[in-house]
């Protein structure tokens, strides 16, 4: 059977789009490991699954599938593609999109300068939420790393975009052991579902740098939710300013939070690469 698809990126976090508008998704999860496959298959981060929607108000339904076909709540990279790729499809020629996530509906636009919005919704600080087990919920949580090279406690962030995140700020990237340490606290037992792992340097009050180790996938080269992650947990510590300019491997992107109360806004760009077939068993 032959798929057709489209190949996109926002800011180096790439993507393969499906359209299912007009039939059920159907892809078994041995076989979007095997399309993620950088050599052997069309390569990608997540794969993004376009349905259409039951709700009222709501224009698609979008879900999202990491690189181990196991799917997930939310990707703000993924959907400024979304909303490009909508667009571009002509399945909409509305400005303003809202679009249901397993985490909840968002609402996109577009710029004059072709920069897509994204209104990600309210951080969630509340442990059980997120899900992270603690009794208490605080700011920072200390967390024992366990691992042969790296025996000592840390202070991390932690909240939920639609999606757990833990930030650790960091003095510098290039000393950062992250294909150790990302996976360790990926998969560590406070964390039900797994958590992203986002490394943040400030810069300055308005500009920090960002690498995230995301679940189901490893290091990427940009993470939306991550970088909305570390925006917020800068501004709730008082070290950050809104807004603030995240600069990542792939690119940067601009994350506005007001506060408590307040959703977070992202904007950036999304690139369409090709469009393909491929035949699947």
């Amino acid at each position: 059977m032959k798929i057709c698809f489209t190949k996109m990126h926002g800011i180096g976090n790439d993507f393969m789009v499906l359209d299912y508008t007009k039939s059920p998704f159907t892809l078994s999860k041995a076989t979007i490991q095997s399309l993620s496959h950088r050599h052997l298959g069309i390569g990608f981060d997540q794969l993004l699954v376009v349905e259409t929607s039951s709700l009222k108000d709501v224009d698609f339904k979008y879900r999202i599938f990491n690189q181990d076909g196991g799917e997930v709540e939310q990707c703000g990279n993924g959907a400024r593609c979304f909303y490009r790729f909508v667009k571009d499809q002509n399945l909409t020629h509305k400005k303003i999109i809202r679009v249901k996530t397993k985490s909840g509906v968002i609402e996109l636009s577009e710029d004059d300068q072709h920069m897509i919005e994204v209104n990600m919704g309210e951080p969630i600080f509340t442990p059980k939420l997120i899900p992270f087990i603690s009794e208490v919920e605080q700011n920072l949580y200390p967390i024992k790393i366990d691992l042969p090279q790296q025996k000592k406690t840390i202070n991390i962030n932690i909240l939920s975009m639609g999606n757990p995140h833990a930030v650790i700020t960091v003095k510098d990237l290039n000393k950062v052991t992250i294909e150790t340490l990302g996976p360790y606290l990926e998969s560590h037992p406070l964390f039900p579902k797994r958590v992203n792992v986002g490394f943040m340097k400030i810069i300055n009050s308005n500009h920090i740098h960002l690498r995230v180790y995301e679940r189901g996938v490893g290091e990427t080269l940009a993470c939306g939710t991550g970088a909305c992650a570390a925006v917020v947990s800068g501004i709730k510590n008082q070290i950050l300013t809104s807004p603030v300019k995240v600069d990542m491997r792939g690119g940067n992107l601009i994350i506005d939070w007001k506060g408590l109360g307040y959703p977070v806004m992202m904007k950036g760009p999304a690139i369409t690469v090709y469009k393909g077939e491929v035949e699947i068993a």
